[in-house]
């Protein structure tokens, strides 16, 4: 954020105005000591490349075989798709539509609205409507839950060990990464660096 510019604190609403910030520096409230900005180099860049990497092993873990079953000789590919599909078909709507917005749709979302936002900053323009786009993207990033679908793969691979040799695939592997550039994405976003291009609109 640029000197001078007020920033309520998000613990207990005090408004500070920011003295000149350097990278590696933090500025805490004077009231309750919660951490009010603290500038992270190159933000935009890098959050840019992460989310552009996530959006292609997103692409990908929805390409490619997630899982083989190998029975009696018999090898089976499941595809990310196939036990939301297997959810609608025995009836269970609900849980199909939960699971295919926390892993797949809101991670896509969420990709898309950084890529949206953020390309158009890197040559100083802003995007039509990305203040709208960039709160929506705060709403929704507690629905991303990629890793807690995976933690479900996990447990159903050692279980299912037993009746079957279970053999990892690619898109096994680009979830995986998947999970951890959006973690990386996400805390490398600044947005205090984002919002302060209200003030060039």
């Amino acid at each position: 954020m640029n000197e001078g510019s007020l920033i309520a604190c998000h613990d207990c609403d005090l408004l500070h105005r920011l003295p000149a910030i350097q990278g590696g520096m933090t500025v805490a409230c004077s009231r309750c000591g919660a951490i009010l900005a603290r500038p992270k180099k190159n933000s935009l860049d890098r959050t840019l490349a992460l989310a552009i990497a996530g959006l292609l092993l997103l692409v990908m873990a929805n390409s490619f075989p997630f899982l083989g079953f190998k029975i009696q000789g018999q090898v089976r590919d499941t595809l990310l798709l196939t036990g939301i599909r297997q959810f609608y078909t025995e009836g269970m709507t609900g849980l199909a539509v939960l699971v295919f917005f926390t892993t797949i749709l809101a991670p896509l979302i969420q990709l898309m609205a950084l890529i949206y936002i953020l390309l158009p900053l890197t040559i100083n323009r802003q995007a039509p409507g990305m203040f709208h786009v960039f709160r929506w993207l705060r709403r929704i990033q507690p629905w991303s839950m990629m890793e807690v679908f995976m933690v479900g793969i996990l447990v159903s691979i050692v279980k299912l060990a037993k009746m079957a040799e279970i053999i990892p695939n690619v898109a096994v592997f680009c979830f995986m990464a998947l999970i951890f550039v959006m973690a990386a994405c996400l805390s490398s976003l600044d947005p205090h660096e984002v919002w302060a291009y209200w003030r060039k609109k």
